[in-house]
């Protein structure tokens, strides 16, 4: 999977690291002072590195738990994401990802316990008030979990922190390892979803539709809380049809009633962002379209956002309770 793999001096004998270097013994390494030496410098190719990211492992030393942007959250309680990794092994032209950074190599900070620490702090600050804790937001949680091992260090520490919450955001179908495992009641497991159009068109290399929902299906029937996550809703002069379609496939399958929790928010990005992506994919028909800026953000334009919204909205409450719904202002 990994031809090349950059690994900081600080890590170099951190267990994490052998672990990994074992499982790619072929791949070629590559010592560095700091990640940012491969990670940050101009000019690189991202489309290029895209299809072969190298893998730089990295230690994490400040900033590592931070608050969850406004909007971004379910239910009550402090939020707070943090980034064990940088970057996603998917391709979606929408993904603000790849507007922020400069390089679409993979940056894993191998330090979980500094994270773990961390996490702790805040607890013991927030008082008994419970705490959400986003990891999708700089990656997909569980796409490369095989590899990160992030599950199988997380879910332990979450276990033994009931007043924690930990929101598993993903559009992968890398569920081995939490069906091997006893469901937690406060670990959500949030699987992504478009309409089959327009994962086929903006979604390169993840999972169908019809995979994602039967992973979450079966951990739905293995115990596990999920939730439905339509971030971006993207407009289409066709969306009534593509998203009542799409709704209809998956709620045929899951009872809304039973899920933990139900997000959407439309395509915006912070303007340079949209700027550097339009640069990457001049031909993308996606970044064509009505667009007008509110606050330094770029989304479609707002009668359109309001009739994409309401319609799904209203849709979606044909199958699940109100209170289970949880409209997201957050970055794409």
């Amino acid at each position: 999977m990994y031809c090349t793999i950059y690994i900081e001096d600080p890590v170099t004998d951190h267990p994490r690291t052998r672990e990994i270097l074992d499982r790619f013994p072929r791949a070629s390494r590559v010592a560095c002072h700091r990640y940012g030496e491969v990670f940050n410098p101009k000019a690189q190719d991202f489309r290029l590195q895209k299809h072969h990211p190298a893998l730089i492992l990295a230690h994490k030393h400040e900033r590592r738990v931070l608050p969850a942007p406004a909007g971004y959250g379910i239910g009550d309680g402090r939020a707070y994401y943090f980034s064990h990794l940088l970057n996603c092994l998917y391709d979606c032209r929408y993904c603000f990802l790849q507007g922020m950074y400069r390089s679409a190599h993979h940056v894993l900070f191998v330090n979980y316990e500094d994270f773990q620490s961390d996490i702790g702090r805040l607890l013991e600050g927030a008082g008994g008030t419970d705490c959400w804790f986003f990891s999708g937001y700089d990656c997909d949680s569980l796409a490369l979990d095989p590899v990160t091992g992030f599950t199988g260090a997380f879910l332990p520490f979450f276990a033994g922190h009931p007043r924690a919450r930990i929101e598993l955001r993903t559009k992968s179908t890398q569920v081995r390892g939490l069906l091997r495992r006893k469901p937690l009641a406060n670990a959500v497991i949030a699987f992504s979803f478009t309409p089959e159009e327009i994962h086929r068109s903006l979604e390169h290399g993840v999972p169908a539709v019809g995979r994602r929902l039967d992973a979450l299906v079966r951990l739905h029937q293995a115990g596990w809380p999920v939730g439905l996550r339509f971030d971006p809703l993207i407009y289409r002069e066709d969306f009534r049809q593509q998203y009542r379609r799409l709704f209809r496939q998956i709620f045929t399958r899951i009872d809304g009633s039973r899920l933990h929790s139900v997000s959407l928010g439309t395509f915006r990005l912070p303007r340079a962002y949209f700027r550097n992506i339009a640069r990457l994919y001049p031909d993308e028909p996606l970044f064509a379209g009505a667009f007008t800026e509110r606050d330094g953000m770029l989304s479609c334009q707002h009668a359109l956002e309001q009739d994409l919204t309401g319609f799904c909205t209203g849709e979606l409450l044909r199958y699940i309770p109100a209170s289970r719904l949880f409209p997201c202002a957050a970055a794409a």
